[in-house]
């Protein structure tokens, strides 16, 4: 999912290390180690024996350039207090500068929780999300840009409040827990929300156009958080990638895309190139077999795409 050399661009999108983590931020030391210990293993190379090589090393990278420095800066008590108070000066700036307005469900959601209920979602809805975190890595991105909203809304929630106290406990207790009323993903049922993401992606199309690539990139990911399961999304934030000299996450994107519709044709242009073998698609499962068939991306901008090779 990263590039090896880890661009300082890249980098400065992941400037929450609770989010990094998979933690929220009232984690202690204790749960600090747990979950350092739980991206190790994850990450280690044993569990990358059967996957390609460029797989690997991102993985071996993603440890070694972006969790374990992460983890030095909240494995001390004064580590967590200066990170913690840089996340709620970032909340305190928004809310003069513009309301924070987040753009994942999750958060949203957590902002409409009621008060006595928000510590038991928000602790919830870390660990549901942190699951998923590293595996596959190449959800990397989408799922830490969520958990960075959760935790800035959490902290919006708790603006004015009492002190936040550390727990070694995740998951707290409560009578009548509330049900979680999101996910991660969204389906293609829903119309509002695929208009959503494809105005997302429509926006993308005209930055990619413009050579606009890091527009085009942010596009693309808002459009992902909502629905990660277009092979033209994944295609075009390839290529948008390759265009910043970012060419491991560039193939992570195109295998991607092939694997969702083996006949993108953004994704066929560089196939050759990162020997890459389009592969047909997994059967739908009966919860999604009323999906849309996924249709190549326009071919105005694949055009212009095969006069820029």
């Amino acid at each position: 999912m990263s590039q090896i050399s880890f661009s300082p661009d890249w980098l400065r999108q992941f400037s929450d290390p609770y989010a990094v983590l998979g933690l929220s931020v009232t984690a202690d030391d204790r749960r600090v180690l747990k979950r350092y210990r739980t991206i190790a293993k994850l990450l280690h190379p044993d569990s990358y024996i059967n996957a390609d090589r460029e797989t690997g090393n991102a993985a071996t990278q993603m440890f070694a350039r972006l969790v374990s420095p992460t983890y030095q800066k909240l494995k001390q008590d004064k580590g967590r207090a200066e990170n913690l108070a840089l996340l709620r000066f970032r909340v305190r700036r928004m809310n003069r500068e513009d309301p924070f307005a987040p753009t994942s469900d999750v958060a949203r959601c957590l902002l409409a929780t009621a008060l006595t209920e928000v510590d038991v979602f928000y602790e919830q809805a870390v660990s549901k999300l942190a699951e998923t975190q590293y595996i596959p890595l190449i959800q990397f991105e989408t799922v830490t840009q969520q958990l960075g909203e959760l935790n800035l809304a959490y902290l919006q929630m708790k603006m004015g409040g009492p002190m936040i106290r550390e727990k070694r406990a995740g998951i707290m207790a409560a009578p009548t827990p509330p049900p979680m009323q999101y996910t991660a993903t969204f389906s293609d049922s829903d119309k509002s929300t695929v208009d959503y993401a494809q105005r997302h992606y429509h926006r993308a199309q005209e930055y990619a156009v413009k050579a606009n690539w890091a527009m085009a990139v942010r596009e693309l990911q808002d459009a992902m958080k909502i629905d990660s399961h277009k092979a033209e999304y994944h295609s075009l934030l390839a290529k948008a990638y390759l265009m910043q000299d970012l060419p491991i996450m560039a193939k992570v994107h195109f295998r991607q895309a092939l694997k969702l519709n083996a006949e993108d044709p953004l994704a066929l242009m560089y196939a050759k190139k990162f020997n890459l073998v389009p592969t047909a698609p997994t059967p739908p499962s009966a919860s999604s077999a009323a999906k849309k068939t996924q249709r190549p991306a326009s071919g105005g901008l694949f055009g212009l795409f095969a006069k820029r090779r």
